[in-house]
């Protein structure tokens, strides 16, 4: 069987050497001032005395940043400035203000924002085990070989322990799928994934952690603390990564439930809801299902609880409403057939995934 080859965009992300941490946050602060700046542009021009409001798109606010890159002491280029103005007239959009928050550079302030320094396809070179960029030299771990990538854009990033990170976009070549089967898969929060197939992603990670998480918290640890945030995060991350690519690798077809988190993060099960990361594990699925040339649907969840997923019947016996969440196993009252809760789901959301690809998508 011959498996074609596929081109696909993905972001790389390996950790620089801590001793660049003092240029690296200069730089930071330098982006920091040019969002500050068309940030006050921004709000004055949205909120004039006299005549109409404007509202500068990315491509008006450079004109207001023009010259900067040549200031002394400057070490950005006029790339990264120009992505900034791109950047913040994109967020500005997204959020619908007439002006976002400021950005901080006092690492000692409450209200300090993590390090960002984007730049532009071919800004940033990797010869001889650095990094280049800016006239500066980073040195970092590199653990995916990036000679063997053409670097696209990408930033400088740092996380809340104050580490950077050096992300960037390659093309690498993807495998078509060799998997032939289909597989439904019902989110939930005992278990964050459940397949029509039986296996399951357990989650939880942040409940495991958080007796330690509460030990460090009233000891008022804030290394420490930090330090379990992250590791609940690259666990969280890992498990899914592992999770999704093992599905991908395996089936032709993947079908997910359309639940959504907007509405119970508003209820007693936000804790768990947050912890369980959906959106995240939905989000892997999906560019993984499309790089792999496979289909991915989301399909409507309703009644897939209840209903028996081998008779169809929506029996006395399966478990309705919230009084119901605690029964994990029921047995068909109109088949006798016993169920595995998400299981029972999992595989009604198979079949619902499979009309849908049967009776296509009507036309409006």
């Amino acid at each position: 069987m011959i498996l074609s080859m596929v081109t696909a965009t993905k972001t790389l992300q390996l950790r620089l050497k801590d001793k660049y941490t003092k240029v690296l946050r200069q730089m930071a602060r330098e982006v920091n001032q040019v969002w500050n700046h068309i940030n006050a542009i921004s709000a004055k021009a949205a909120r004039p005395f006299h005549g109409k409001p404007q509202f500068f798109s990315g491509y008006d606010l450079q004109k207001f940043t023009a010259g900067f890159s040549k200031c002394d002491g400057v070490s950005v280029g006029s790339g990264t400035v120009q992505l900034v103005c791109v950047e913040y007239a994109t967020r500005r959009k997204q959020f619908k203000k007439t002006r976002l928050n400021w950005r901080v550079s006092n690492p000692k302030s409450s209200k300090y924002s993590l390090g960002w320094i984007p730049f532009k396809g071919g800004h940033a070179k990797y010869k001889a085990g650095q990094i280049h960029f800016a006239g500066k030299k980073f040195g970092l771990w590199d653990s995916y070989g990036l000679s063997k990538y053409e670097l696209l854009a990408g930033s400088f990033s740092e996380d809340s322990r104050g580490r950077w990170y050096f992300n960037v976009a390659v093309e690498v070549e993807v495998q078509a799928s060799p998997g032939t089967a289909a597989v439904g898969i019902d989110l939930g929060l005992k278990d964050c994934a459940t397949t029509s197939d039986e296996q399951k992603l357990h989650g939880r990670w942040y409940r495991s952690h958080e007796q330690a998480l509460g030990l460090a918290q009233r000891a008022h640890k804030k290394k420490r603390i930090k330090a379990i945030h992250a590791k609940i995060k690259n666990q969280r991350k890992d498990d899914m990564h592992q999770f999704s690519s093992k599905l991908v690798q395996e089936n032709a077809a993947i079908f997910v439930g359309d639940v959504a988190s907007a509405k119970l993060v508003k209820t007693k099960m936000a804790k768990s809801t947050l912890d369980a990361g959906w959106s995240s594990l939905k989000t892997m699925l999906e560019y993984k299902s499309h790089q792999a040339g496979i289909v991915f649907m989301e399909v409507n969840e309703s009644y897939t609880t209840q209903t028996c997923s081998c008779c169809g019947s929506i029996p006395a016996s399966s478990p309705k409403g919230r009084a119901g969440l605690g029964i994990r196993e029921w047995v068909c009252s109109e088949c006798g057939t016993a169920h595995d809760r998400d299981v029972n789901a999992a595989k009604n959301i198979l079949a619902a995934g499979h009309r849908r690809l049967a009776e296509g998508i009507p036309v409006l």
